[in-house]
């Protein structure tokens, strides 16, 4: 079986807004649409942090000191998905804090518990949510892991397409959404 991971929260104008990332989301409604057809299992991956930032990484605390917009704390604009990307019944929420989507959840188990031996990530962004997932899965030893290329992004090209490169070099499958869709 396989597994569709989403991560694509990050409205216009949010302090954690991922440059590049509202050009993807069209394909990553798409990703979507097509694996849900396919009966793959859906997880949205959101990062959702503790008002008070006691959760958030140390680089990123002082976002959420007193009078600060705290960017990705549940009920705020930049913890939301953007428009197009819609949780369904059947589909499963995971609330990560770190880039993995692996580190301290329990996607892992999760996983397993369904039968989940491959996996298909889509989202923002590819050096940091992205990787960090994917090179989690490559040690956790998932059998397959596929990156589709034009339904993840990263603040600029040249960074997206240098990770990509570092993905396919461990064994991870980088189809473009159109490839995908074929296979």
């Amino acid at each position: 079986m396989e597994q569709n991971s989403c991560c694509c929260h990050r409205y216009a104008g949010a302090p954690m807004l991922v440059r590049g990332g509202e050009a993807i989301v069209p394909n990553v409604i798409k990703t979507v649409e097509v694996a849900r057809n396919r009966g793959i299992p859906i997880i949205w991956v959101v990062r959702e942090h503790d008002p008070l930032g006691r959760d958030v990484e140390l680089f990123r605390r002082h976002l959420y000191g007193d009078g600060k917009p705290k960017p990705t704390s549940k009920g705020c604009v930049g913890a939301e998905l953007v428009d197009g990307l819609v949780i369904q019944e059947g589909d499963y929420k995971l609330v990560k804090t770190r880039f993995s989507a692996f580190f301290n959840t329990n996607l892992h188990s999760y996983l397993q518990g369904i039968g989940i031996t491959n996996l298909v990530l889509i989202g923002v962004q590819t050096p940091n949510c992205i990787r960090q997932t994917v090179f989690d899965a490559v040690a956790l030893d998932y059998q397959r892991v596929t990156v589709i290329i034009d339904a993840t992004a990263a603040a600029t090209p040249d960074i997206h397409i240098a990770n990509i490169f570092d993905m396919k070099n461990v064994g991870v499958a980088t189809p473009t959404l159109e490839e995908w869709c074929q296979s």
